[in-house]
């Protein structure tokens, strides 16, 4: 019995369940400095760009993390790998309690707190493993929605804060605590999913010299990336820009946000239907025409609102289509291992953007360069993803996985 076959199982829809609502909280203790960012902004003195590096340090571990994750999934499975990182996360999310009036220990718990993001490489894998390909695209799409808990870190923690400087932290934590013990008797892996047996070096080797794994790397960087940076900076953005204050900016932000939630299910819905990279390439290129529209600093209502949504929708459709092409073209042994690649470089594209708008914010006093580089961006994702990406046909660039580095069953 294989995914190519049959059509989902009641254990598919409920292991997607299950991975959405993982994914969704280890994301909400991801980001659960950016929207207090300005409270420990004023608390601590610190510059624009100091902010900036404060929340986009998780960014960076969680993007990296996603290698060595998803490589890790593949061998030992999401039944084992979700309730454990879910755990795990509990740790930084409570020590930020207990450093909150230092800058470095700041730093160091927000490295540590980028575990959280790595649950990604562990969904898709498991999602890609209990759905048929008709199907995937849509199911992934799904799984994605869980990047919802960005939205819901923007718009809850401040307000959680306001009962309570520490009680966003304790909340969090007890619902990862709940979800863990949830997830081990509730996440199974597929009894026939191939299990590869060569070393995590080699098989993360066999994943990076596909041409195509790069490919994707640099789509999501840019669509997947664009996301996570206005999700950490946007805040930050919008009280500098438009004097918001923290808890209007945290409401609008987490709007943006919930518009990339919902159109990444669209963008693999459509992909299921139309070949990814068309899709692909329409959404950076709206992207990328709002994206300059912002650059003219129109007033937030309803110039600014419109073009920051707008270009929501498009990173939110192209994050969801560019995953269904690694669904397409990615030997199902191998999904996890290039799954953390793309998705390291997904959040690697977000680790970037908000320290480059706060070094142009303090060096030049506006944020006009910061959006017209983000559209020269998307506008060379759009060409590639339309040039080169939909000539690409499943399994074009992927050899199938060696016997000898693949069995069926759990390790």
């Amino acid at each position: 019995m294989t995914t190519e076959t049959t059509a989902p199982t009641a254990a598919a829809y409920r292991n997607l369940v299950m991975a959405t609502i993982g994914f969704t909280l280890t994301f909400w203790a991801w980001n659960l400095i950016a929207p207090l960012a300005s409270w420990y902004g004023e608390r601590l003195g610190l510059s624009s760009f100091q902010q900036s590096f404060l929340v986009a340090v998780p960014v960076l571990v969680g993007s990296l993390g996603r290698v060595p994750a998803g490589a890790l999934t593949d061998r030992y499975g999401a039944k084992r790998m979700f309730p454990l990182v879910s755990a795990l996360t509990i740790v930084p999310v409570l020590l930020l309690i207990v450093v909150k009036d230092s800058y470095g220990l700041m730093l160091v718990v927000g490295f540590l707190l980028g575990l959280g993001g790595t649950t990604f490489a562990i969904g898709i894998p498991l999602v890609n493993s209990w759905f048929p390909p008709a199907k995937r695209g849509l199911a992934l799409g799904v799984f994605g929605m869980g990047m919802g808990g960005v939205a819901l870190s923007g718009y809850f923690t401040p307000r959680i804060a306001k009962h309570g400087e520490n009680l966003p932290f304790v909340v969090v934590a007890l619902a990862l605590a709940a979800y863990a013990v949830l997830a081990a008797f509730l996440i199974t892996d597929r009894p026939d999913r191939p299990v590869p047996t060569a070393s995590l070096a080699s098989r993360l080797g066999s994943a990076g010299r596909l041409r195509v794994t790069w490919e994707l790397s640099a789509l999501y960087a840019i669509g997947f990336g664009g996301i996570v940076a206005f999700g950490v900076y946007l805040p930050t953005y919008l009280k500098t820009w438009y004097e918001l204050d923290p808890t209007d900016a945290g409401t609008k932000a987490a709007g943006f946000a919930l518009v990339t939630v919902v159109f990444r299910p669209i963008g693999g819905w459509l992909s299921d239907r139309i070949h990814p990279a068309l899709v692909t390439a329409a959404a950076l290129g709206t992207a990328a025409l709002f994206a300059i529209v912002q650059a003219f600093d129109p007033p937030l209502n309803p110039g600014g609102t419109i073009a920051l949504l707008v270009m929501a929708a498009g990173l939110g459709t192209a994050s969801g289509s560019v995953f269904a092409l690694v669904s397409q073209v990615t030997p199902q042994a191998q999904v996890g291992s290039v799954t953390g690649i793309v998705g390291a470089m997904g959040g690697l594209g977000g680790f970037v953007p908000p320290l480059v708008m706060g070094a142009i914010y303090s060096a030049k006093g506006s944020y006009s360069i910061g959006f017209m580089l983000l559209s020269d961006l998307a506008l060379a994702g759009c060409v590639y993803a339309y040039g080169r990406m939909r000539g690409i046909r499943p399994d074009a660039d992927s050899p199938d996985p060696k016997p000898a580095e693949v069995t069926a069953g759990r390790p």
